[in-house]
């Protein structure tokens, strides 16, 4: 699998939570190409989008909220994988997640809401065949448990004090 992954936004509204994404990915080394193609608006175009990055043997990562088309259409386009990570918005208490949730049968892109785990879940697709980015995951998740503990330790001391 190439080290590249494809970050899909429905509209330029999109673009700061698609950069909370390509930077967790450059973390990883990880290529991250953003694009902009609405499946709504634009289909003909997201499909060709979607055509010519799968010869790559990409991962996408799809960001498109309230009536989320983007994630099922590139999916059901596609046999790469997809992560739909839809922004989050109080606008509609969270029921516009649903788009993203419920898909059809036979479409079937991953949820996930954090643009650093979707990041983390794009880069752990790649390390299944890449060794340096295994080698990174394991180096963050390391970070990850080191800082948890040393927290506590914090909170330990503090208590104790």
């Amino acid at each position: 699998m190439n080290k590249k992954v494809v970050i899909i936004m429905g509209s330029k509204a999109d673009l700061d939570w698609a950069n909370q994404i390509a930077t967790v990915l450059n973390s990883f080394e990880i290529e991250a190409v953003l694009r902009i193609a609405s499946a709504h608006k634009v289909p003909l175009k997201c499909y060709n989008l979607i055509k010519e990055y799968e010869k790559e043997n990409v991962v996408f990562i799809t960001i498109a909220g309230m009536s989320n088309a983007l994630s099922g259409f590139t999916d059901a386009q596609t046999h790469c994988p997809v992560i739909a990570c839809p922004p989050y918005s109080d606008k509609f208490g969270g029921t516009d997640l649903f788009s993203s949730v419920r898909m059809p049968s036979g479409v079937a892109p991953l949820t996930v809401l954090s643009p650093e785990n979707a990041a983390l879940a794009a880069a752990k697709i790649i390390a299944l065949s890449n060794e340096d980015v295994r080698a990174m995951i394991v180096a963050y998740q390391n970070k990850k448990r080191t800082e948890l503990e040393k927290a506590d330790d914090e909170l330990q001391k503090n208590r104790l004090a």
